[in-house]
């Protein structure tokens, strides 16, 4: 049931991820977090190693461990010298396969991953950024991927055991200097995983406006989302080119007209999250309060004025894509994780294709992305008289 995924590289490293297909999409909607809180605890020690050991059998290589959780898939990432390869793939297996769970480090943990959820709160960007997908979606899709402060405090070590029996179907992409035998050999040794079918998961869209009000804050922050394709939709690659003018940098549209020539913002930026079953973008701003307006009308007119996009600014747009992905494909650990998100869309060796179906992209599919129907709004404000 394994899908493993390798591309060999001339220097002496290798950065591999595992991800399985069960994320923050998956949870019961009364136990929005858990996979999270099930990643962060696989780090927290196995039957033969304390969560140090895990860390430091790694790190005194010169590598690094980490993971994160996303709506459609949890990931383990790592990057070692390539004679380390045995040693990391074990490392995978022993944590997945053999956690420890000890009651006193999965409660301290649970304190951490408390932490994380009020860090987000009280950034306002992030606040915003999180709340807009609430708008977007029902629950429980619409939760936030770490869920809140309700669910993770009443998450269990049942509720961590339950969830680690949904991961299935797991993706092994490793990128460097490795014999892709021996990456098959290690990984059927090392990561027996049972066959089981993926979860279902239930998105279903909506749109809304939300107004939300703090005492501390001097500034205005505004998130104004609407849908997009699917990574299984090839409009996306329209959509990429979409984003390139009117929100990429510093010459970009949005940029240009909030920042530069109105000084309404000092960030303007673009958040781009797609997945198997989903799909949606988040304009960002922080203004003053008394600008808000002008601002969520600067960027629905920046949307609206994509209708009218020209040939040439759309050439410089794929030029511009084609070369951070040129220079993205230095990074091995990139790489590795966007071969994963290809073969959950379908086939891995879509990857390889990114130019050829950048260039593929017509002036009227990107024009097409500019006749927004729908957006959701979400603002944090001062209080009155703050």
């Amino acid at each position: 049931g394994m899908t493993i995924l390798v591309e060999r590289r001339q220097l002496p490293l290798f950065s591999c991820v595992l991800a399985v297909r069960a994320g923050a999409a998956h949870e019961p909607e009364e136990e929005k977090g858990v996979a999270h809180y099930l990643e962060h605890c696989l780090f927290q020690g196995t039957e033969t190693r304390s969560s140090e050991e895990l860390s430091a059998a790694v790190e005194k290589k010169g590598g690094t461990l980490n993971g994160f959780t996303a709506e459609e898939l949890t990931a383990f990432w790592m990057k070692l010298p390539s004679q380390h390869l045995d040693l990391g793939l074990e490392l995978l297996g022993d944590m997945l396969f053999h956690p420890a769970f000890h009651p006193e480090r999965l409660e301290k943990e649970k304190k951490v991953v408390l932490e994380e959820v009020k860090m987000v709160h009280d950034n306002p960007k992030s606040h915003v950024l999180g709340k807009i997908k609430s708008l977007l979606y029902e629950k429980p899709f619409g939760v936030e991927v770490l869920g809140t402060v309700k669910t993770v405090r009443r998450l269990s070590q049942v509720s961590l055991r339950n969830f680690l029996g949904k991961y299935n179907r797991p993706i092994l992409s490793v990128v460097g200097k490795v014999d892709p035998e021996e990456v098959v050999e290690l990984a059927e040794r090392y990561l027996p995983f049972p066959k089981r079918e993926e979860p279902d998961i239930r998105v279903r869209e909506r749109k809304g406006e939300r107004v939300e009000r703090r005492e501390e804050l001097k500034q205005a922050h505004v998130a104004l989302g609407f849908h997009t394709p699917t990574l299984r939709d090839r409009r996306r690659y329209a959509l990429q080119s979409f984003l390139a003018v009117l929100a990429d940098g510093a010459s970009s549209r949005l940029f240009q007209e909030i920042r530069d020539k109105r000084g309404l913002a000092y960030e303007v930026s673009a958040h781009l999250n797609v997945g198997r079953n989903y799909g949606y973008v988040a304009l960002y701003a922080g203004t003053e309060a008394g600008k808000v307006e002008e601002v969520r009308d600067l960027m629905l007119s920046e949307i609206k004025g994509m209708c009218e996009l020209e040939r040439k600014e759309l050439e410089e747009a794929k030029e511009q894509l084609i070369g951070q992905h040129r220079l993205m494909m230095e990074n091995s650990y990139r790489v590795a994780l966007a071969l994963v998100y290809e073969e959950l869309a379908g086939s891995a060796e879509e990857f390889y294709r990114y130019e050829e179906r950048i260039s593929e992209v017509k002036l009227e599919e990107v024009r097409e992305l500019g006749r927004l129907k729908d957006y959701s709004l979400y603002l944090l404000l001062p209080e009155a008289g703050g």
